[in-house]
């Protein structure tokens, strides 16, 4: 039981986790202002245009009313939140990308050529190929 419990410690307290529930507690408090802007804000916006409130729009079926004003309401709080969350990551990407660059450049950098005589990879300053013994132009240098 005492292994049980020190795994499940360790797992608990691995960074990805407590990443992930603060990201989950996160995301519940911003799904309240998505609601909030959908709800407040944007519904009455289109409602003005439409003369109707959407959560107003509903039919009838043998009896059973459908909602389908609310339907539309749960969409549009999808594709906000759906779009705020891309442009976080698509924000937080960058910024892990801002040190790679320096490191991708510096790979860049040509450091061999190719042998004319034997097509072997040689160091890009040698004068002389080490396989086939070619003497190279001092053209061929970058």
């Amino acid at each position: 039981m005492k292994k049980f419990l020190s795994e499940f410690k360790q797992f608990a307290l691995k960074g990805s986790v407590i990443d992930l529930a603060v990201g989950v507690l996160i995301g519940g408090a911003f799904q309240g202002i998505v609601k909030s802007l959908t709800n407040d804000i944007i519904s009455p916006l289109i409602g003005m245009f439409a003369n109707k409130d959407f959560s107003e729009l509903t039919f009838e079926i043998f009896g059973a009313v459908i909602k389908y004003g609310s339907f539309i309401t749960a969409v549009i709080n999808f594709l906000i939140m759906a779009f705020l969350i891309f442009l976080l990551v698509k924000g937080m990407n960058k910024l892990s990308d801002l040190g790679k660059k320096d490191i991708v450049e510096e790979e860049k950098e040509i450091t061999t050529k190719e042998c004319p005589f034997c097509y072997s990879e040689i160091d890009i300053k040698a004068t002389r190929c080490p396989k086939c013994t070619s003497q190279l132009e001092m053209k061929e240098e970058a």
